[in-house]
């Protein structure tokens, strides 16, 4: 457990040699908008250690001078909330980084993998999670606290040396990259206060409605993040949704509201979101939030769909590949409505894995077939023909 910059500094210079270290943290975020570090676990070829963030006196500029020395690499577990904390911190995303979460969902280990699989596939490791639900903040920390939580950075290194090794030896650390640009960008963790109103899903396409709403959402996010409390702690998104479906004009009217107290209604809370009514009841009704498009499938391609999936969950089987990584539910229907659709599985790897033979199977010019033993599928060619001799489903038996 290091508690002083010194040591600190001590370790960080070590590590700034090696190729590449495993990282993880320890935060609390119950009470808070953004999450509290409370504990780093860093790890490198021959050692580990525990920093306490919360020691008195101790600078943690060494470890964030680390985690941007873009000779290192870093390597997280599902990395997002992780990397959201040292953003927060520095206003830079720690870089480069390996997330073997992703790594894994290329590998073929199926969709958002935990830890504890990871490391008991590849590490031959059993973790302990019996102290999940610690109180990270709370000191002393015991021994057994924190060799728990030095479990999740030195098995990472075994996991992560065997997964390089098994995409270098497929061919997929490009496949990887690609995903990895996503987790470098800054704005994946940022939630700017006028696109907070997405969050609240909402169904009306009222434009007063969704002005008001938006206008609330955005008086909500800004008031979280300058109390530094959740946003339910603030209101509750339900009460948010009320008051802008019936946009109360007075105190009395705001009173009214389920969920709100006398104190926030009478307060100075209660007047910001009467002034957030008002500013949303002005905007024109050309400005209101466009909601995303409902896809309402054509009559007689809810089948196409279905083949489609069918397909992506052969192809996946077949190539190792998790399918939440390749397409999902909405790319599916996109694809089925139009070859053009603007969706990552018609583009690189994933239009060689899967979009290709989409479109050739929606066009009639694959088919499903049942091999000879009945239990496994594969592709048929169909020959061009007449687009009315083309069947609904080809199902051919092949050897």
């Amino acid at each position: 457990m290091i508690a002083d910059t010194e040591a600190l500094s001590a370790l960080c210079e070590r590590l700034s040699h090696a190729d590449f270290i495993t990282v993880d943290t320890e935060f609390m975020r119950e009470k808070t908008y953004y999450p509290q570090l409370c504990l780093v676990q860093v790890a490198g070829p021959d050692e580990a250690r525990a920093i306490d963030p919360l020691a008195p006196g101790i600078d943690l500029a060494p470890l964030l001078d680390l985690l941007a020395n873009p000779r290192v690499l870093k390597v997280f577990h599902a990395a997002r909330q992780d990397i959201e904390i040292f953003l927060h911190m520095t206003g830079k995303v720690p870089n480069p980084v390996f997330d073997t979460q992703i790594a894994a969902m290329v590998c073929g280990f199926g969709d958002a993998v935990s830890y504890e699989t990871l490391a008991s596939q590849l590490a031959r490791a059993r973790i302990d999670k019996s102290m999940r639900f610690t109180d990270w903040s709370v000191r002393p920390l015991s021994e057994k606290q924190i060799q728990y939580a030095l479990a999740d950075v030195t098995h990472l290194r075994i996991a992560y040396e065997k997964l390089v090794r098994k995409l270098e030896k497929n061919g997929r650390l490009e496949w990887l990259s690609e995903e990895m640009t996503e987790l470098n960008h800054p704005g994946t963790y940022r939630v700017l206060p006028e696109d907070a109103w997405k969050r609240l899903k909402p169904r009306s396409s009222s434009a007063k409605f969704l002005n008001v709403l938006k206008e609330l959402a955005a008086w909500r996010e800004r008031e979280a993040q300058e109390r530094d409390l959740p946003r339910q702690r603030v209101v509750r998104d339900e009460t948010l949704t009320e008051i802008a479906a019936h946009h109360p004009a007075t105190v009395a009217d705001l009173g009214r509201t389920r969920g709100l107290g006398k104190g926030q209604v009478e307060g100075k809370m209660g007047q910001a979101m009467l002034d957030a009514v008002r500013r949303g009841l002005d905007l024109p009704d050309d400005q209101a939030p466009i909601l995303p498009d409902r896809v309402d499938l054509p009559r007689g391609l809810a089948p196409v769909v279905e083949l489609l999936k069918v397909l992506l969950k052969m192809k996946c089987d077949e190539h190792g590949v998790a399918q939440k990584l390749v397409a999902n539910t909405a790319d599916i229907e996109a694809i089925a409505i139009d070859d053009n659709a603007t969706v990552a599985a018609l583009h690189g790897w994933r239009r060689e894995l899967f979009g290709d033979d989409a479109l050739k199977l929606k066009h009639g010019r694959l088919g499903l077939g049942f091999c000879t033993d009945g239990r496994r599928l594969r592709l048929v060619p169909i020959e061009p023909v007449e687009p009315t001799a083309i069947p609904a489903l080809a199902v051919a038996e092949v050897e």
